[in-house]
């Protein structure tokens, strides 16, 4: 890595502003889709998901968090496709399994992964609704700055390792800063920051 990151920063105040730079940092991308996207998927999304018994996501909920992460990242349209395609009864089975084996993180991965064109980025998106502290979103920007993971790879094995390094920062935040941080916290300060630094996936 040639300039430092957020997640070697030391400073409170660094870590806050950077989560609060979050919305600064949406705007900042060249997508006219991304903002609307955005509030959804962080606002209004993970109350209805959590007020489900059990929880899961709908087919068009689905097809818009696939949406959502690509405009975020990497456009990949024939991915998306088969998002569309997936049957509707396919995805809310899929994503209730996943909530019943939440304790079991691996399982509850492979079972949204299971669908077609949801790999472990995605399937991380709609975890991270249901369980925001054990199951941050994976992404490559936040990835690269995690120390001692290695190269980014798109594999369950690589993001177990991600979310246990995401979930043990924000522990340490919390027990020094006194909030309430998420492991979605963390990546969302993380990425920000990239944002802000000119870095791009």
């Amino acid at each position: 890595m040639t300039q430092p990151t957020l997640w070697s920063a030391s400073s409170a105040e660094a870590w806050r502003d950077a989560l609060s730079s979050y919305d600064a940092a949406i705007v900042a991308l060249p997508s006219e889709r991304l903002a609307a996207h955005d509030l959804w998927y962080r606002h209004e999304l993970p109350a209805l998901v959590t007020s489900r018994a059990p929880m899961h996501v709908t087919h068009d909920e689905m097809v818009r968090i696939t949406e959502w992460k690509m405009a975020r990242g990497v456009w990949r349209a024939p991915n998306l496709v088969l998002v569309k395609n997936n049957a509707p009864g396919v995805v809310e089975d899929a994503t209730m399994r996943a909530a019943g084996l939440l304790q079991q993180p691996g399982k509850a991965l492979s079972a949204v992964t299971s669908l077609g064109g949801v790999g472990p980025a995605t399937a991380s998106a709609v975890l991270a609704l249901m369980d925001p502290q054990a199951f941050p979103f994976f992404d490559e920007l936040v990835a690269r700055q995690v120390e001692g993971l290695g190269p980014v790879a798109w594999t369950a094995g690589y993001y177990r390792k991600y979310a246990a390094a995401l979930s043990a920062r924000a522990e340490q935040l919390r027990a020094v800063l006194g909030d309430t941080w998420t492991s979605t916290q963390v990546e969302r300060a993380c990425w920000a920051a990239a944002i802000h630094a000119g870095q791009r996936a």
